[in-house]
C-alpha cells in the first residue's frame, strides 16, 4: 500500500509514469487501493471543479456505420439490427427541448454514415450554433480527412470525441477489421488537436486480448498527448458481434482508470459514462467518486435510443421533462454531494 500512494504521489507531480510502474498501478484494483486512488482524485477534482458535475445532451442521430468493429453492435455487418437516420429538423427539436431541460453542451454521435457527410454535418453546426449561441457543439462521428476536420471547426463545432481504443497496434488489430489503422486513428487525432478542437480519446476496459501492458500503453499514449476529455468506459458485449460470448470488463478497474487519470491530468473533462452505468447499479455516482465530472445523459427520441446498440442493455440516462435540475440524476448526485452545473462546461473552465 505504501508503494502504491508514493506511485499515485509521483504520477501527479509528474504526469505520467515510466511503464513498470504503470504495471503496478493497474495490477491493484482491490478495493484498499482503488479507494486510496479515489480520495487523492477526489480532492484533486474538487479543488478544481468544487462539487459541480457538467451535463451533455447526447443526440445519437444514425446507427449506420461503414466500419466493422468486431465489438460494435452497429458494425456494418450486423443484419439483425434497425437502422435509423434522424434528419436535422428532429436533431434541432432534440436541442429545443434540451436547451428547456438546461443543458447548454450538445453531443451529436453517430456510426460514421456515409450519408451524413462533412458537408451536411456542417449545415447542422451551423443552425445549432445560430439558433444556441450560448452553447457547444461537440462531434463524434469518427474518422474523417483534415480538411473536412478543420471545416467542422470553421462551422463552429467546439469539441470532437474520437476514442483510440487501443494505442497498441497487435491489440488495435485483435479488435477491428484490417482496413482500420491505428496509425489513421492517431493522425486523426493530433489533427484535431492541431485544428483547435477541445479533443477527446479514451479506451474500453476488458476489450477480447486486452492484457494490463495493453492499458498501460494506453496511459503512457494518453500523458503524452494530453487530451481535453477522457472516455474510459468497460467493454460490455454486444450478442450479435464476433465478441457477444465474450465476458464484460471489469468495473473496478475502470473506477481505478479514473482516478488514474484524473491525478495524472487533474484538469480534464472526465465522463462517468453509461456503460459504468449499465455494468454496475450505481456505476455513474461511483464514477464521479472516483473523480469523474461529466455525464452525458440521452436526449435523442426515445423510439430511436434502443437503436442505438453499441452493446447489450444500454442504461437509460434521460433528464425528463421535468429538466435535468430536478431529474432524478440530479438526485443522484445530490445524495453523493454533487451537484448539476448548467453551463457549456469547456476544457479550462472552473465548476463552481
Amino acid at each position: 500500500m505504501e508503494r502504491f500512494g508514493q506511485l499515485l504521489d509521483e504520477l501527479e507531480e509528474r504526469g505520467g509514469l515510466p511503464r513498470e510502474k504503470w504495471l503496478y498501478l493497474l495490477a491493484h484494483p482491490e478495493k484498499p487501493f482503488r479507494e486510496l486512488a479515489a480520495e487523492k482524485a477526489r480532492t484533486l477534482t474538487l479543488a478544481r471543479f468544487r462539487e459541480g458535475v457538467y451535463v451533455r445532451g447526447l443526440v445519437e442521430f444514425s446507427n449506420c456505420c461503414a466500419n466493422d468493429c468486431f465489438y460494435c453492435g452497429i458494425r456494418r455487418s450486423n443484419p439483425k439490427l434497425e437502422r435509423y437516420r434522424l434528419d436535422e429538423e428532429e436533431m434541432l427539436e432534440c436541442c429545443e427541448k434540451g436547451y428547456r431541460y438546461g443543458f447548454r453542451t450538445f453531443v451529436f454521435q453517430s456510426g460514421e454514415d456515409p450519408l451524413w457527410g462533412c458537408e451536411r454535418l456542417c449545415g447542422l453546426v451551423r443552425r445549432v450554433r445560430e439558433r444556441f449561441p450560448d452553447c457547444a457543439v461537440t462531434l463524434s462521428v469518427g474518422e474523417l480527412a483534415e480538411e473536412e476536420y478543420k471545416r467542422l471547426y470553421e462551422a463552429g463545432a467546439d469539441r470532437y470525441l474520437l476514442r483510440h481504443e487501443s494505442a497498441d497496434p497487435e491489440h488495435y488489430a485483435m479488435i477491428h477489421p484490417p482496413r482500420q489503422k491505428l496509425a489513421t486513428r492517431m493522425a486523426c487525432l493530433e489533427a484535431l488537436k492541431r485544428i483547435g478542437f477541445q479533443t477527446g480519446c479514451g479506451f474500453m476496459v476488458g476489450t477480447p486480448g486486452q492484457e494490463l501492458k495493453h492499458i498501460a500503453c494506453d496511459m503512457e499514449f494518453m500523458s503524452r498527448f494530453r487530451p481535453h476529455m477522457i472516455g474510459i468506459g468497460p467493454f460490455i458485449p454486444h450478442r450479435d458481434t464476433p465478441f457477444g460470448k465474450e465476458k464484460c470488463g471489469s468495473g473496478e478497474l475502470t473506477l481505478l482508470l479514473l482516478s488514474l487519470c484524473r491525478i495524472m491530468q487533474p484538469e480534464v473533462l472526465l465522463p462517468a459514462t453509461t456503460a459504468l452505468g449499465t455494468l454496475l447499479p450505481d456505476g455513474r455516482e461511483q464514477g464521479v467518486l472516483a473523480g469523474a465530472n461529466v455525464i452525458m445523459p440521452d436526449i435523442s427520441p426515445a423510439e430511436v435510443r434502443k437503436l442505438y446498440s453499441l452493446y447489450d442493455n444500454k442504461a437509460a440516462c434521460d433528464p425528463g421533462t421535468a429538466g435535468i435540475l430536478h431529474s432524478d440524476l440530479a438526485k443522484k448526485l445530490e445524495a453523493i454531494g454533487r451537484h448539476v452545473v448548467i453551463g457549456r462546461g469547456d476544457f479550462g473552465e472552473r465548476s463552481c
